[in-house]
């Protein structure tokens, strides 16, 4: 397997890109200097600062901070990042731009922790959490930081942008703005888990979140999974059987022992959830996130529904983009996710137009709320075009129903006659969330977000439902709730929906194909997919099993698009149990903790779903 520090850096885009010793912009441009802020609990925390060779008493410049969990290399005084910031354009504009090993990590002093719960009412110095590391920092940077103007900017991508999520609860009067970007806001429905379903495509992971460091250090101190050489997810995955086989792995990993000892939605889990923590909002908030992040969607877009419920009166805005996972941050000419394909330098639109204009306006500007920016700005991954509204959700959006129909259609009415449909679903034999095995023993997953449909349709244990030929352009946008009518033979069983865009029959492939041997005639573009363990259909908190054979209500939370269904397009829906090894297999036998499932217990079942099934959906005319 690749280096994991390289390959951290590559696939969450968290912290600079390449490491250059010089003849770069950053080298030529700014001094740097590395200093310990230390915390009020005593603990100190290596921090990079990197300033403008023309700042002075009198060119005054704003900080553009990131705090990080992977790094601020390359560390040295003399050593710099080939980029600074969080584009080359802000660099190039000038800004005091200062990175953090946050507590616990690298060169930092303290002990580690996934997800730092808030402390809201801390009482002595011991009472740290985030919030107060990120003033502690911030309140040293105003003081210290040489020709600092008094403003403070938080950026962050992924774990940086849970960092920035949590910064905004420092309440600094400094910090004027704040950018989490493909934040995690919960554990249990971000990230490692998906309603308290478990990522099982993050196995090799564990030892980058797991393991503790004994001292300060610049390089690696935990090892990797020896997989042999494996090139097959999900065949290695498969072959390790139940995951209470993974202890012959992580044994000794504080993170993975965490998690399978907390299979339920309780106090381990709910102390990392930040949504339950926003009140007055004192910085200006942007929201940024990818309709195609396979790792933080739900993040951004819960964040900003929270401050905007909680805080009205706060500058909260929402940036939504046709990306993977933060790959805003970078420029890749044409923009695509997985075969499709969207337009040109979109990554440097949103840099210049939208990113670099925040940040100037609350850093540089005159601060107040007419920024210049929109409450949303949504891009329709349909019309492949940018999107701007006042509110999101869109509250003139129009409720509509599909209906699961049991003859594979998906119509705007229920069916007069009660009907079902069934499939066997086998754990032994799930089904692939991808056809390209290429990616299954990376970081995190990718591609699938977008990825054809078709090899997944056509199993006899995925059901199909689709509309007619759309004679119209259909516009999905906002939140979309599917309400399953199900019944099992079994006693447990997970629930996976999935909105699908499948083109037509002579539809051309692009110019920029990443693979010529897929073809884009009837291709079926998932839109979005969720899965909902049944377990907990009626409690995180509290897993109930099913009563085999019984009608029963399953709701699955989709996370919001907004995506236009073209004439001539069509709208899918497949429903399925199994999507292996992005999720764990549910053993389909209830255990009080799955995660410590014996090998006798994962069984073959019968599932069905009633034709009163529906997928509500919000429609923009």
């Amino acid at each position: 397997m690749k280096n994991i520090y390289s390959l951290l850096l590559a696939l969450t885009v968290a912290c600079t890109t390449a490491f250059a010793q010089g003849g770069n912009y950053a080298q030529e441009h700014y001094t740097k200097k590395d200093v310990y802020i230390t915390m009020r609990d005593g603990i100190k925390l290596f921090t990079s600062i990197y300033t403008p060779k023309d700042a002075s008493a009198k060119k005054k410049y704003p900080v553009i901070m990131q705090r990080t969990c992977y790094s601020v290399a390359p560390y040295g005084a003399d050593k710099f990042p080939s980029k600074l910031g969080p584009s080359d354009e802000m660099m190039k504009a000038g800004y005091i731009v200062v990175y953090q090993d946050v507590r616990g990590r690298w060169k930092s002093e303290g002990t580690w922790t996934n997800m730092t719960p808030v402390i809201d009412n801390k009482k002595t110095k011991k009472d740290v959490d985030e919030g107060s590391d990120t003033y502690d920092t911030i309140d040293w940077l105003v003081k210290n930081a040489a020709f600092n103007n008094g403003r403070v900017g938080q950026w962050g991508i992924s774990y940086p942008g849970f960092y920035t999520a949590a910064g905004i609860l420092s309440n600094h009067p400094a910090l004027k703005a704040s950018s989490p970007q493909a934040p995690i806001s919960d554990f249990w429905f971000d990230d490692f888990h998906h309603n308290g379903a478990l990522l099982e495509s993050y196995f090799f992971t564990y030892p980058v979140f797991g393991v503790q460091k004994k001292d300060t250090t610049s390089k690696a101190w935990y090892t990797m999974v020896n997989t042999a050489g494996a090139k097959d997810g999900y065949q290695f995955l498969l072959d390790m059987g139940p995951l209470s086989n993974a202890d012959k792995y992580y044994k000794d990993n504080f993170f993975w022992q965490e998690t399978v000892n907390h299979p339920n939605y309780d106090e381990f889990w709910q102390k990392r959830d930040l949504l339950r923590h926003y009140g007055k909002i004192m910085p200006a908030v942007m929201l940024v996130g990818g309709w195609y992040d396979a790792e933080d969607l739900r993040g951004p877009l819960a964040i900003f529904k929270t401050i905007n419920k909680q805080d009205p009166s706060a500058y909260n805005t929402i940036v939504m983009g046709p990306f993977g996972h933060g790959r805003w941050s970078r420029e890749t000419g044409h923009t695509l996710h997985s075969n499709v394909y969207f337009g040109d330098s979109i990554a440097t639109f949103y840099q210049k137009n939208i990113e670099a204009k925040f940040f100037d306006h609350f850093l540089k500007g005159n601060g107040d709320k007419n920024s210049g920016l929109p409450k949303a700005y949504m891009y329709d991954t349909g019309k492949k075009q940018w999107q701007t509204y006042t509110q999101w959700p869109v509250p003139a959006a129009k409720h509509e129903k599909l209906f699961l129909s049991a003859d594979g259609k998906l119509p705007m009415s229920q069916p007069d006659a009660t009907a079902s449909t069934s499939f066997i679903s086998d754990p032994l034999k799930p089904v692939p969330y991808t056809e390209d095995n290429t990616t299954t023993m990376g970081f995190t997953p990718h591609n699938y977000m977008s990825e054809d449909q078709r090899f997944a349709g056509r199993r006899p244990d995925v059901l199909v439902f689709q509309t007619d030929v759309l004679k119209d352009d259909v516009t999905l946008g906002g939140e979309i709730m599917a309400h399953l009518k199900v019944a099992t033979t079994g006693t447990d069983a997970d629930w996976i929906v999935k909105l699908i865009d499948v083109y037509p029959a002579d539809e051309p492939n692009h110019a920029y194909m990443p693979n010529k041997n897929i073809i884009l005639a009837n291709y079926q573009q998932m839109v979005r997919s969720e899965i909902m363990p049944g377990r907990f259909r009626n409690s995180f908190e509290k897993p109930q099993p099913f009563i085999p054979n019984t009608k029963t209500n399953v709701d699955v939370k989709l996370q919001d698009v907004l995506h236009t269904f073209k004439k001539g397009h069509r709208i899918m829906v497949q429903v399925q149990s199994t999507a292996f090894p992005l999720w764990a297999r549910n053993p389909q036998k209830f255990v009080e903790n799955p995660y410590k499932a014996a090998e006798a217990d994962y069984i073959k079942a019968t599932h069905t779903v009633y034709n009163d099934s529906f997928i509500d959906v919000e429609v923009l005319k």
